[in-house]
């Protein structure tokens, strides 16, 4: 086969349009929305989207962690994908630090999306967008949200519920990759889970979420410790001959005695150690919790996310995270 226009073809005829996605836009999200992995399954959702359509991100609400991540750490911008030199305002001393802790770049963006709103000066090449009413996730490459964006050059983002897991998962070695950890949290996460691993076969990572989970939702993801320890000794039965340790971490102190007859390691914190710790285990128990999809998504492992007292824990019924869960 050749490379030859085929007959009756001319140097004169129009080439296709290309789809309206081709047309690169830049992407800024302008409304921080909860804690740590929040801001992680938010951020790798428009990564995503951005690598496939090959558009710019740039996300300055997630300027409290970006000193934990290869992909952020020296890239004031949050920008994605990552700029090929530092800008000037990391290599001026303080100038960054400044930005970063004031968080005037964050104020900025958000007030510029909420009046390109209200007044949309910029016509159709700049829009604002939430979660497109009537559903309770909105799909970002979807062809409403596609619609919405077909003419913009910049897209302000102002939502939560905005997801692609088909590109998520197509993308995520690359998403995985942007949000390594620095090494001290690399190394922290490490030193957390190899003891277990010297003397198990099975590791298994269970997050308790108590503090705010006292009063949302009325308590309905609250479970008390014991029943925590309840789960972890059902699962540890479905490993016959094999021994099974835990690496237990939790927003509250806790102490080996909540655990008996169990072999368990405690999370130390910090949240972003624990979470890559998460990720180092073979199976995540937890509730309802962004915290958890992350590790599993990250680590590639099998999570369960329990949402009920009486809820049974089985091997069949842990699946891989790829951040689509409500």
């Amino acid at each position: 086969m050749t490379n030859a226009e085929p007959a009756g073809a001319t140097q004169s005829q129009a080439k296709p349009a290309l789809p309206h996605f081709q047309k690169q836009k830049l992407f800024t999200i302008g409304l921080r929305c909860g804690r740590l992995a929040n801001r992680l399954i938010l951020f790798a959702n428009f990564v995503g989207l951005a690598e496939e359509q090959g558009h710019r991100l740039i996300n300055f609400t997630f300027h409290s962690y970006s000193e934990f991540f290869e992909g952020t750490r020296g890239n004031i911008y949050c920008r994605y994908p990552r700029p090929k030199r530092r800008s000037w305002l990391e290599l001026v001393p303080g100038v960054a630090a400044f930005l970063r802790k004031t968080r005037i770049p964050y104020h900025l963006t958000r007030a510029t999306s909420a009046l390109n709103e209200r007044y949309p000066v910029f016509g159709a090449a700049a829009v604002t967008l939430h979660e497109l009413p009537g559903q309770h996730v909105t799909l970002l490459d979807g062809p409403e949200y596609q619609e919405k964006i077909r003419l913009a050059r910049i897209v302000f983002v102002y939502g939560w519920w905005l997801r692609t897991p088909s590109l998520v998962k197509k993308h995520a070695d690359k998403i995985r990759a942007y949000f390594r950890p620095v090494e001290k949290i690399e190394s922290a996460s490490r030193d957390a889970i190899e003891p277990l691993r010297r003397d198990a076969d099975v590791v298994v990572g269970v997050h308790i979420r108590q503090g705010d989970y006292r009063g949302w939702f009325d308590g309905k993801y609250f479970f008390p410790v014991a029943r925590y320890a309840a789960w972890m000794h059902e699962l540890a039965s479905q490993f016959p001959g094999r021994k099974v340790a835990f690496f237990v971490c939790s927003d509250e102190p806790r102490s080996l005695g909540e655990f008996p007859g169990l072999t368990v390691g405690l999370g130390a914190g910090p949240a972003v150690s624990d979470i890559y710790a998460l990720a180092r285990c073979d199976y995540i128990i937890g509730t309802k919790s962004t915290f958890t999809q992350w590790s599993s998504f990250y680590g590639g492992k099998p999570l369960l996310q329990v949402c009920g007292t009486a809820e049974a824990i089985k091997l069949e019924n842990f699946r891989v995270s790829y951040l689509d869960w409500t």
